[in-house]
């Protein structure tokens, strides 16, 4: 059965600012309660490059995310594009990284399933890497 356009959207949205939240103060439980039992994710680089399986995972990752950006950072939404299944919102980071100040453009997807998150990917951009 598809779920309608505005359903996923809402979902996907909620989802997004528990995510935003979370990288922020470093608080994941909202997040995690989004995320499905059979939750995948894929991330482009680090330990945790490639596909990665389980809650319990994502926690580890994002928790690791949160060491990184000890202070955490704060994400502008640029763009929102979505289907029935899917949600990509394209945002700006900015923070500090360790001691250096850090910004960047990620385009993160979610994907919705049974009113959880299922699914997520994020593709970085290169603005930090190339300073």
């Amino acid at each position: 059965m598809m779920v309608p356009h505005s359903e996923t959207l809402n979902i996907a949205n909620q989802a997004f600012e528990a995510f935003s939240s979370g990288i922020a103060h470093g608080d994941w439980s909202a997040f995690l309660n989004w995320l499905s039992e059979d939750f995948t994710f894929w991330f482009p680089a680090g330990p945790y490059q490639g596909w990665n399986q389980g809650k319990d995972r994502a926690s580890e990752f994002l928790h690791s995310v949160s060491r990184v950006f000890p202070q955490g950072l704060t994400l502008t939404i640029e763009q929102v594009t979505s289907n029935d299944t899917t949600v990509v919102f394209e945002v700006r980071s900015e923070g500090m990284m360790q001691s250096h100040a850090y910004q960047n453009q990620a385009a993160i997807a979610f994907d919705v399933k049974d009113g959880k998150i299922c699914a997520y990917r994020e593709y970085l951009g290169v603005i930090y890497q190339l300073k």
